[in-house]
């Protein structure tokens, strides 16, 4: 179920049917405030809306102002065990503040932090991870682990909800893909809230990536989730990357190219592979929403092509390429991608218009023996018969 309440964090709305928030977390030390302020702009570059930043220590928190002051995206302050830095952060400004009520010190210093909040206006994230549950809920960790993180999750929305505070979201994260899909599903049926998305310590860029497709993948195509972190093991611009290419995949957000790019077969005589390498690697300079097909052959460039706003269809010795559907050209294969690429810009100067898109009804065999019949670009147009 869809969450019905919506918050603002630093001017990002949030819940209630709003856009889903591509959130990440920076590894600099936060105190070094130079080091922290690059990674956030790398991160805001890369597609970054809300970032989080550790303040374990009193010394981070004094940075705290600068990095508000400096950042060109709300900043969430992560605070774990000492409340008082939870306090100190609020007073800082920053956009949001992440606690979890089972480590923070009980439900006094919790009271603390949301009076705090309230006062100036600070929304929270609260939330509970399955390596770090309630001890009383250790019993029902071990008979159901979503169960457990979902009791954890209620509990401090309750205590929240006593103190008359309702700023904020939650998440109930997972490193167990199952278990994380199953807690955030029972969790959305409970309460109305947005979301945080995540599969927690998920893993290094190609297993993380999988897990954090298929499980927030799994939610997010039922309308679960509102802001989502993909936590992988690496320079977080890669979860950023990550995330958006999730969004991206189930259509719920546009942000830069997409590429289609057929696996290849024994068809392929054009290295299917190494044009794609090159075509993706190239799109990356294009901020435009653009989707281009990279095909191996003519027997699945005109299906694929059809739904792409350009393509190519590799041959041994020419290619064609593809506007809107429909046949624009035969080049040779060796200024194949240069061809694409002029066209690509040649319509986005022009301003970007998408003509009708026609799927190519035609039999692959009768498709692939016109297109033959086009005259290489190169070639000089037959003389006209008198």
């Amino acid at each position: 179920m869809a969450s019905k309440n919506q918050i603002t964090v630093g001017g990002v709305t949030i819940g209630g049917g709003a856009p889903v928030v591509v959130q990440s977390m920076t590894l600099t030390k936060t105190h070094d405030v130079e080091a922290t302020t690059a990674q956030i702009a790398a991160l805001a570059s890369a597609g970054c809306e809300i970032v989080r930043v550790a303040v374990p220590k009193s010394e981070d928190a004094d940075a705290l102002p600068r990095i508000v002051r400096f950042s060109p995206i709300p900043v969430i302050a992560d605070i774990h065990f000492n409340a008082s830095l939870a306090l100190r952060a609020i007073d800082a400004g920053v956009a949001a503040v992440r606690i979890n009520p089972g480590n923070i010190g009980g439900p006094d210093k919790v009271e603390l932090v949301v009076r705090a909040a309230k006062k100036a206006g600070t929304p929270m994230r609260i939330g509970a991870n399955s390596g770090s549950l309630p001890k009383h809920l250790s019993g029902l960790a071990q008979k159901d682990q979503a169960e457990a993180l979902v009791a954890a999750a209620v509990e401090e929305v309750e205590l929240l909800e006593k103190l008359d505070f309702h700023d904020f979201k939650i998440s109930v994260k997972s490193s167990h893909v199952p278990t994380m899909i199953r807690a955030y599903r029972m969790l959305s049926e409970k309460v109305p809230y947005p979301l945080h998305l995540g599969v927690t310590e998920a893993g290094t860029p190609f297993s993380g990536s999988i897990k954090s497709a298929v499980g927030m993948g799994a939610l997010l195509v039922d309308g679960i989730g509102d802001t989502m972190r993909v936590s992988l093991t690496a320079d977080p611009v890669k979860e950023v990357e990550t995330a958006w290419e999730i969004l991206k995949a189930l259509g719920l957000r546009e942000r830069g190219p997409i590429m289609i790019a057929c696996p290849s077969c024994g068809r392929d005589n054009v290295g299917v592979e190494s044009l794609a390498v090159v075509v993706e690697e190239r799109l990356k300079s294009y901020p435009q929403h653009i989707e281009v097909a990279v095909l191996g052959c003519a027997v699945n460039g005109p299906g694929e092509a059809g739904d792409a706003d350009f393509g190519i269809a590799g041959g041994r010795d020419v290619g064609f390429i593809y506007a809107h559907g429909r046949v624009l050209k035969k080049v040779s294969s060796d200024i194949l991608i240069d061809d694409l690429f002029h066209e690509i810009d040649r319509w986005i100067a022009d301003g970007m218009h998408r003509p009708k898109r026609l799927k190519m009804a035609k039999p692959a065999a009768l498709a692939m023996a016109e297109m033959s019949e086009i005259p290489l670009e190169s070639e000089p147009a037959p003389a006209p018969v008198s």
